[in-house]
């Protein structure tokens, strides 16, 4: 209706400029009108949201994907890099130090205090407890032997005695009896 319409075939000036404002004022009540109702379509998806229903979906563009532009040949493809496996005691934050000392009584009466051998033990306790050992290491000149610390009661090998319990508490919670009972050991 409005696209017909030729401003230039209305003779009196002011009728025209009218028309026009008019029009300008049509449009700016559109617009307000439009802005309106998208306002009150998310405010109905945002009340529908909070009573745990779905809103108005957002559908998007029904557009194609660009094909790759990278078009590489056999020749220049990247080459892989060599898997390498990585020390896992670097990415295992300590949370606590402790020295551990050998029990004089054990030692040579020679034995020379030679540094710290470190041992990272892996424990849980509803927190990460992983302890870094400063087992004390001694060295024998005349009888050639070299004294370590032991670590403390139930630490053996990298994981401490929460992180075992758990591991057997699991063990049985899958399989249902307790595992001395088990044949597989």
């Amino acid at each position: 209706m409005l696209e017909d319409l030729d401003l230039h075939s209305i003779a009196d000036e002011q009728a025209r400029e009218l028309v026009r404002q008019l029009l300008n004022l049509l449009e700016d009540v559109r617009a307000d009108l439009r802005a309106a109702q998208a306002e009150n379509q998310r405010l109905r998806d945002e009340i529908n949201r909070l009573k745990g229903e779905q809103g108005m979906p957002t559908i998007k563009a029904n557009t194609p994907q660009l094909p790759p532009k990278d078009h590489s040949s056999e020749r220049e493809r990247r080459t892989p890099k060599t898997w390498s496996k990585g020390h896992k005691t670097a990415c295992i934050a300590v949370d606590r130090e402790q020295v551990v000392s050998v029990d004089p009584a054990r030692l040579p009466p020679d034995a020379e205090f030679k540094g710290y051998e470190d041992v990272v033990v892996q424990d849980v306790v509803f927190h990460t407890d992983n302890v870094l050992f400063h087992k004390e290491k001694f060295y024998s000149p005349a009888q050639h032997t070299t004294s370590l610390a032991s670590l403390p009661q139930g630490y053996s090998g990298q994981f401490g005695p929460g992180i075992k319990s758990l591991a057997l508490d699991g063990f049985q919670q899958f399989f249902g009896k307790p595992l001395f009972f088990s044949p597989l050991l």
